[in-house]
């Protein structure tokens, strides 16, 4: 941690020990205070929330559906989803594990792609087991296994999620050469923007746009990534998508809905309910009160 930062804002201590687990102890209402002001700069405003990310802090306290959890479970998220929207957007399954070495890799395709069921950090691709390093994806499969994702951010649809490994279908669009993520920012069932990511892989590095819905760039941006050089293009099934959004975050005061339109086809991703757990700014600052003012608490029962 830099001295400059931590002088600035010396709240920024509590977050590199709470990533050591030396807050887990912690309740959630004081614990989120303080990780927002570390994290933020300010003061979180419970009583009265106004900004984006405020209000997601009010949500993690104040909306506990149960379906929740099964809605952010990787695994168990697919059930659901196909429920809702149907069974072709769903990424194939190849096997699900509760531990690594239980994993048979001879019956794994040549390609293929690890993931954990109960983070957002678990991620081995796969793309020619010859060269598959066994044991780094072990290191980093099981260190994610042991990861309790709940207590870093208290995002209560984690808190009772099982930590399992599943396989999945490597996906790739044979155009781009890259996994092009559509992020969906739904408010009570209504796709508001989207979030673009691309270059995820890259040397580049992960590049970030938000878009409006007659699919115009935004001058806004998250801190920590940079927008992409030229505008993308705006996909082929940009209605549908935005459509099974709708249907996915009906009811709903914030969930972002996460597809890829990959060779002509559209999948279904993840459902996120507190991107980087809000606890990211936006640039310019204006637009966490505007994203703020869409999220209607009153849909909480």
């Amino acid at each position: 941690m830099r001295i400059k930062e931590l002088l600035k804002n010396p709240y920024k201590i509590f977050n590199f020990l709470a990533a050591k687990g030396l807050f887990n102890w912690l309740p959630d209402k004081p614990y989120l205070k303080l990780r927002f002001r570390a994290s933020m700069g300010k003061k979180l405003n419970l009583k009265n929330p106004q900004t984006f990310n405020e209000k997601l802090q009010w949500l993690k306290l104040n909306d506990r559906k149960p379906e929740y959890t099964m809605m952010v479970d990787k695994y168990e998220s697919k059930k659901y989803v196909a429920n809702i929207i149907g069974e072709e957007y769903i990424i194939p399954t190849l096997g699900v594990w509760d531990k690594f070495d239980d994993i048979d890799f001879d019956k794994l395709p040549d390609k293929f792609v690890l993931k954990c069921t109960h983070d957002s950090g678990g991620l081995v691709i796969c793309k020619d087991k010859s060269k598959f390093d066994k044991r780094a994806a072990k290191l980093k499969i099981e260190k994610s296994l042991k990861h309790d994702y709940f207590k870093w951010g208290r995002e209560w649809p984690y808190k009772n999620v099982k930590p399992r490994i599943i396989a999945e279908q490597y996906m790739e669009d044979s155009a781009l050469h890259e996994l092009r993520d559509y992020k969906f920012f739904c408010f009570g069932g209504e796709p508001k923007l989207t979030l673009v990511c691309t270059d995820r892989f890259s040397i580049r590095g992960l590049k970030e746009d938000f878009y409006d819905l007659n699919w115009e760039r935004m001058a806004m941006k998250r801190p920590n990534h940079d927008n992409a050089d030229i505008k993308t293009p705006r996909p082929k099934y940009y209605n549908l998508m935005r459509d099974l959004s709708k249907k996915l975050s009906d009811n709903i005061p914030f969930l972002r809905c996460d597809f890829y339109e990959i060779n002509n086809k559209v999948y279904f991703g993840e459902l996120t309910f507190f991107p980087a757990t809000g606890m990211e700014g936006f640039y310019p600052d204006e637009w966490d009160k505007t994203l703020g003012s869409w999220i209607d608490l009153g849909l909480v029962k």
